[in-house]
């Protein structure tokens, strides 16, 4: 696969390919009578693909898209009180059985809805600078790690496929998409937020940050006729989130993680030989790099689910 291109699509019996993404690809499942792609449904694939500071890498982590896949599902469970999600089915073709589920297709919102519980990565640059996170004001002397007062949200937009998404305010998701739906997928994301690290909690892990999204079901319009709010994509994985043992979190220092923040480390390290500024691709990652990577991920779901990944 060449960085930044992401692989051909697969050729599914019975679906035409819509898209592909940094990780996942689309296929509309083709109506038996019309031959005709759906309009109602996709079938979500993950891929093995990893990305990184808005790369795909010319590298795959053998099992990830089991792993997301089969994770999102657990939380998508675990969520269900709060948000319905767009699943529909897990019966899937065989070739993608493991890594994909049919779901219902939606009106994504055009925002990457981020929150933060622990002041980390972008966060952080964006506090040492403004003393604020996307225009949410933070008390004086934070450092790498710390626990935010209440967890906040922090969007970005959604850029295309090798462009970098960049903040945004409240103000400016408001003018994106309405007042009353920002403060819905707001109230939402950190809702997820908290839902998510009492569940990790009990499994010694710290949720520090995670982005999810959403899309817009016209059909289940609520009482005041407002198109129903679903959770869409992934939803707290190692892609998405960032997971930190909780024995080992010490703010004022990177904290050990399970989730891809090592690659990040690796493709910033010395070891690397890549200077992020260049414009140029991330290398390959090394063979032991790409085997710990896949460690981490299977550690976060073993730990969070208490189920053996098989």
């Amino acid at each position: 696969m060449t960085p930044d291109v992401a692989a051909q699509p697969l050729e599914l019996p019975g679906h035409a390919h819509v898209y592909s993404g940094k990780v996942r690809d689309l296929y509309a499942p083709l109506d038996p009578s019309t031959g005709r792609p759906r309009t109602d449904q996709l079938l979500l694939v993950a891929s093995d693909r990893i990305s990184a500071f808005d790369h795909i890498l010319d590298s795959e982590i053998p099992d990830k898209g089991r792993v997301l896949t089969q994770l999102s599902l657990w939380w998508f469970e675990q969520l269900a009180d709060v948000v319905p999600n767009h699943v529909v089915s897990t019966d899937v073709p065989d070739a993608v059985a493991g890594r994909a589920v049919l779901v219902r297709r939606l009106e994504m919102l055009p925002v990457e809805c981020i929150g933060r519980a622990y002041l980390t990565g972008s966060g952080l640059s964006d506090y040492r600078e403004h003393g604020a996170v996307c225009g949410v004001p933070l008390p004086a002397g934070l450092q790498d790690g710390s626990e935010l007062p209440e967890p906040i949200f922090t969007p970005t937009t959604k850029a295309p496929l090798g462009e970098h998404d960049q903040p945004m305010t409240f103000e400016q998701v408001q003018a994106e998409v309405g007042a009353d739906l920002a403060e819905r997928v707001r109230d939402l994301t950190t809702e997820i937020l908290r839902r998510g690290n009492a569940v990790a909690a009990e499994r010694g892990i710290l949720l520090a940050d995670t982005k999810v999204e959403f899309g817009l079901d016209h059909a289940a319009a609520d009482p005041d006729g407002r198109p129903g709010i679903v959770l869409a994509d992934e939803v707290l994985t190692p892609d998405s989130s960032r997971f930190w043992p909780a024995a080992q979190w010490s703010p004022g220092r990177a904290q050990a993680s399970y989730d891809k923040q090592f690659v990040r480390d690796w493709l910033t390290s010395p070891a690397s030989g890549w200077d992020r500024s260049s414009g140029e691709a991330p290398p390959p990652l090394p063979e032991d790099v790409v085997a710990a990577t896949r460690s981490r991920y299977v550690e976060a779901y073993e730990l969070l689910t208490g189920r053996a990944f098989a």
